[in-house]
């Protein structure tokens, strides 16, 4: 996981980019610590892949808060309605890249906004009002569930018993190798013995599905 950088994080470093700050890099912290890399608990979603998933009965929730939205990354099934929940004192305005169908209206604070993806593929959601606002929806027709690890890597799923493709996805991106595994219909626990591989060997690397 530490080797997968956020692209926002990613390019405001960039001096080009003009966005200064007053924080100064202490000499006592090592450099690999003071990389910007993802959250995993937010940007980086597992998806579970089988023959074919199906949206949930609820929409699911996307918070947007504090610059940023929760979760990052989002893979979800087709037909599957989201809501945008505006959780900052200020409106926004969200939007996908390529105009795909999620037009640019106004979210005024504590409010939302429900909208469902027209069908499979990458979105890439952006706000006209808070520019740090940079996430991905993708709608993958065999997605039956998705987790978040924690910050040890740790997670959880609930499927029925079946053959299933463990998926990273970083960005909007599948990252990593697809990871082959069988749930048996009992015990009720069943533990993977084999890690979700997001990330190559090496030093940090800002482009996703590397």
């Amino acid at each position: 996981m530490p080797k997968l950088l956020n692209p926002v994080w990613n390019e405001a470093k960039d001096p080009k980019a003009n966005r200064y700050t007053f924080r100064e890099p202490s000499p006592t912290v090592r450099a690999d610590v003071r990389t910007l890399v993802g959250y995993a608990p937010k940007e980086l979603c597992v998806a579970v892949l089988g023959e074919k998933g199906a949206p949930l009965k609820t929409p699911r929730s996307i918070v947007v808060a504090g610059g940023r939205t929760s979760p990052v990354t989002l893979v979800v099934a087709e037909g599957q309605q989201l809501q945008f929940d505006n959780q900052d004192p200020f409106p926004h305005k969200l939007y996908d890249v390529g105009n795909k169908g999620l037009q640019p209206v106004e979210i005024a604070a504590s409010k939302s906004r429900a909208w469902t993806p027209p069908g499979p593929g990458k979105y890439e959601i952006r706000d006209q009002l808070a520019p740090s606002i940079r996430s991905w929806i993708v709608v993958e027709p065999r997605a039956v569930a998705i987790a978040y690890p924690d910050r040890q890597g740790n997670f959880a799923v609930e499927v029925e018993a079946g053959k299933y493709t463990l998926q990273g996805y970083f960005s909007g991106e599948p990252v990593g190798k697809p990871l082959e595994v069988v749930v048996k219909p009992g015990p009720d626990e069943q533990f993977i013995k084999e890690a979700v591989v997001v990330g190559e060997a090496g030093g940090p690397n800002a482009e996703p599905g590397k």
